[in-house]
């Protein structure tokens, strides 16, 4: 391939980023285009399309990660949905776990389902949980439902019958009688088919989001490759997942529930890839945007991952902490912390005299009170531009003035005159309070995971990641943080770096107490020979499959488990001591009582794939180093403002240098502050290195 497009919708800009076969890398930041995000992705692609002099026809593929699946749910704009379920087992969705979010709220009511009852039919068929049939299907209800579908306006149908996972015969008899009765629009879901693994709600909650965002994500991708071709980038359309693969436009408008958390997925990929570039195995990646941040941890060069989930539930601090808020997706996730406290976070100080920073955001429009663009209520970024940390005339290389004046009245009007202090004290305020909130992301995915982020360096990268690294790792103690090239369109970059992925899992109760070593074996090797299928569909060969085992296991007795690798070998014996060091580093002990495996999983990597990094060079137009060194006022802590160098990246090739300083690109601004210094590796990253 010569050239590769990746694009990365965000709530406030939308990042596209050009990858050549010889490593240069360009990059495109414009504003997203809210409800229509086609339009920012043709203009930016337009543009960077022209600046490199580049023919449309040249461009091979196009990596795409989007939010169009989540914000169908979160907008309350997906597809009228139908519920077809065991008899007696209409109102699993509404029962849902015994987790409450808010505990000492006695009025809380719990977000309703996104099948309102009427449209949840039961069936007569009975499935036991090794996959006897105790009752058949009957066969003519399932066909009397189509008329009720069809004279309902149904557009997607969820199939989620009792022990599917062990026996999915019924729900794909039903699938087949459906098919051929209903308008072929009308999305089809087979529960087993998604996720064929225990946990009756789960896996129905499941398969009811992947029906609901269905229709609308067919119709976006099928969009989105009509737009790309208008301008004749007519290259093939493929999708992150919210796990770290690609996959397909095709495949994912089949299972559109696994690319719910795409775009987050895509930075972390690419920090595990360019930290271990640089030799460092261990990170906590940190990606702050204009309306979020959010924070994943990164152990031996692999991101932690996770398959509990709630779309819906408002911000995500820990998958450890999911509390029934939302509606439960259980699919492989990259464990990802996200809080709502991105630049463009609205600060507000209520009755109390409380103030707060988020997670209302001022969007792409109007934005900031600095971008000029009408906004009027405070956000982080005026309270940055206001501290001297970003520049105050303009940002994305002149491209987005910025207007000082208006942040100061901003911040005025609603922070230091309610509570009764100046401007200045106040942008403080607002920097340290969104300081700590960040923090809470950081220790998220760390102290709350029984690891200590002392052991870990700070990747960091987004729009406002820099401006605000050190600050976080001064609060953990963490000694290095790393701030890699482009950091603004980092996550656009992770598209590119990303492998085709697609992981398999099956339900098998297999304890001690009962060894099935053959049918372990034989379970894994059914998941290897359909992952081999999958991307063969692609145009992948077999011997460019690289195959990953891992089992889901737990205590004889507990209710949940954890995953972890399986050897070559399946000995149960190292398989527990596996688990056991899983165990102990989770919850700080394990037992010696016997294990108990619940399901199989096999990822399935395209070896062939693999994006060196090591070549990436930053183009021109991103770095600012030749221009002159200028000196700005830069309020660091609660002194006078302390007059600081602000110079390029490549200004750094000298050697270490001492904060003060701040590195101004094209995309981003590094903050270094005093006690800190800043170096530029072989790859261009930049090390921040704490005294």
């Amino acid at each position: 391939m010569t050239h590769r497009l990746g694009i990365d919708i965000g709530g406030t800009f939308t990042d596209l980023v050009l990858l050549g076969a010889d490593g240069a890398v360009r990059t495109r930041k414009v504003p997203s285009t809210p409800p229509n995000y086609a339009v920012a992705i043709v203009a930016g692609t337009r543009e960077l399309l022209a600046e490199v002099e580049l023919p449309a026809e040249e461009v091979d593929e196009v990596i795409h990660a989007t939010t169009v699946a989540a914000n169908a749910i979160l907008e309350g704009k997906g597809a009228k949905t139908a519920l077809i379920t065991t008899r007696g087992f209409r109102d699993v969705l509404e029962m849902r776990r015994l987790r409450i979010p808010e505990l000492y709220n006695l009025r809380y009511e719990k977000p309703p389902p996104l099948v309102p009852r009427r449209h949840r039919y039961e069936v007569d068929e009975r499935t036991g949980p090794h996959g006897q049939v105790w009752v058949p299907l009957d066969e003519a209800a399932v066909v009397g439902l189509a008329e009720v579908i069809r004279d309902e306006a149904i557009e997607a149908v969820a199939i989620a019958y009792l022990h599917s996972y062990a026996n999915p015969e019924h729900e794909r008899r039903t699938a087949a009688l459906l098919a051929p009765l209903l308008d072929e629009a009308v999305y089809l879901t087979c529960s087993a088919e998604i996720l064929p693994e225990i946990r009756e709600y789960e896996r129905t909650s499941t398969a009811v989001v992947n029906a609901h965002v269905g229709p609308v994500v067919r119709r976006y991708l099928v969009s989105l490759e009509d737009e790309l071709s208008s301008i004749g980038v007519n290259a093939p359309l493929r999708v992150m997942q919210s796990g770290g693969g690609i996959t397909s436009a095709a495949a994912a408008g089949e299972t559109p529930a696994h690319m719910i958390e795409s775009g987050p997925a895509a930075g972390v990929i690419a920090a595990a890839r360019v930290a271990a570039q640089s030799g460092i195995g261990n990170v906590i990646s940190f990606d702050m945007g204009g309306t979020t941040a959010k924070a994943a941890l990164i152990e031996d060069g692999r991101p932690v991952k996770t398959s509990e989930y709630e779309i819906g539930a408002g911000i995500n601090i820990s998958s450890r902490l999911v509390k029934g808020g939302g509606h439960a997706v259980k699919l492989p996730f990259v464990d990802v912390s996200e809080i709502g406290a991105g630049g463009g976070s609205i600060v507000a100080v209520d009755g109390f005299g409380r103030m707060t920073v988020g997670p209302e955001s001022a969007g792409a429009d109007p934005g900031p009170a600095c971008y000029g663009r009408g906004g009027v209520l405070p956000t982080l970024s005026d309270a940055l531009v206001v501290l001297g940390f970003l520049n105050p005339s303009a940002l994305i290389g002149g491209e987005l003035p910025i207007d000082r004046g208006r942040a100061q009245d901003a911040i005025a009007e609603s922070v230091a005159s309610p509570l009764s202090i100046d401007v200045l004290d106040a942008a403080r305020g607002i920097f340290e309070l969104s300081i700590a909130t960040m923090t809470r992301a950081v220790k998220a995915v760390s102290t709350y995971r029984g690891r200590d982020p002392r052991d870990f360096a700070l990747f960091v990268f987004g729009g406002n990641g820099p401006v605000v690294g050190a600050a976080i790792a001064t609060e953990l103690e963490i000694a290095r943080v790393i701030v890699p090239p482009s950091p603004g369109v980092f996550s656009a970059l992770g598209l590119l770096l990303a492998e085709s992925e697609y992981e398999f899992a099956r339900a098998v109760i297999h304890d001690a107490k009962r060894p099935r070593e053959p049918e372990l074996a034989g379970a894994y090797a059914a998941l290897e020979r359909q992952a081999h299928a999958a991307l063969a569909a692609e145009g992948i060969p077999a011997h460019a499959v690289e195959m990953t085992r891992l089992a889901d296991i737990r205590y004889l007795g507990q209710a949940y488990e954890l995953t972890v690798p399986v050897p070559p070998s399946l000995d149960r014996e190292e398989l527990a001591r596996a688990f056991a060091a899983e165990h102990r580093r989770s919850y700080g002990h394990a037992s010696e009582d016997p294990i108990q495996i619940v399901s199989v999983r096999v990822i399935a990597r395209d070896a062939s794939r693999h994006v060196p990094c090591t070549s990436f060079r930053l183009a021109e137009a991103d770095d600012l180093g030749e221009s002159p060194p200028a000196i700005r006022d830069v309020c660091f802590g609660r002194g006078a403002p302390v007059p600081t160098p602000i110079i390029g990246r490549s200004a750094l090739l000298d050697g270490p240098q001492p904060g003060p300083l701040i590195v101004e690109e094209y995309d981003a601004t590094c903050l270094v502050p005093p006690g800190w210094t800043a170096s530029l590796d072989p790859a261009w990253n930049i090390t921040l290195q704490g005294h």
